[in-house]
């Protein structure tokens, strides 16, 4: 007998794919959603997102910058056929997802890069350069009294 790990959220996860597989039959089985996995950090120069999102040709990647929000969109599709469709398990998501996601203020969305590699979709946002407080002199107007009075 195997030992399994409980996990709370995996009872609420298996209701709702059996919902989603049941809603599919219902229209027609249509291509259900899913939403990749997506880590999102900040560095000294950029804020970088890492989204996987294997088995996907990087030209069926879209992303868009909107108001500065930053959308990804894509679709990965299921390409392999079993005979008989006699499937034991499967658990890999297929069908269209996107994510969209705020970015932080102070960032420049003209110069959003991306590179897809080994499964990870990775963007670089830069980060705008921080303002520099400046010094502003303050002039001290002289009265006409005051001349007056030195002379």
């Amino acid at each position: 007998m195997a030992i399994i790990r409980w996990d709370p959220f995996r009872e609420m996860t298996q209701v709702q794919n059996q919902f989603n597989r049941l809603v599919d039959q219902v229209w027609n089985n249509r291509q259900e959603s899913w939403l990749p996995a997506v880590d999102v950090f900040d560095r000294k120069d950029a804020v970088v997102l890492k989204a996987e999102i294997a088995g996907m040709d990087p030209d069926e990647i879209e992303i868009e910058v909107e108001d500065n929000v930053l959308t990804i969109k894509g679709e990965r599709k299921f390409e392999e056929q079993v005979e008989d469709e006699r499937y034991y398990r499967v658990e890999r998501r297929f069908g269209s997802f996107q994510r969209s996601l705020a970015l932080p203020q102070g960032v420049k969305p003209d110069e959003i890069q991306a590179g897809y590699e080994d499964g990870i979709l990775t963007v670089t946002v830069p980060k705008a350069e921080e303002e520099k407080p400046r010094r502003i002199e303050v002039k001290a107007k002289k009265t006409v009294q005051a001349t007056k009075a030195e002379g």
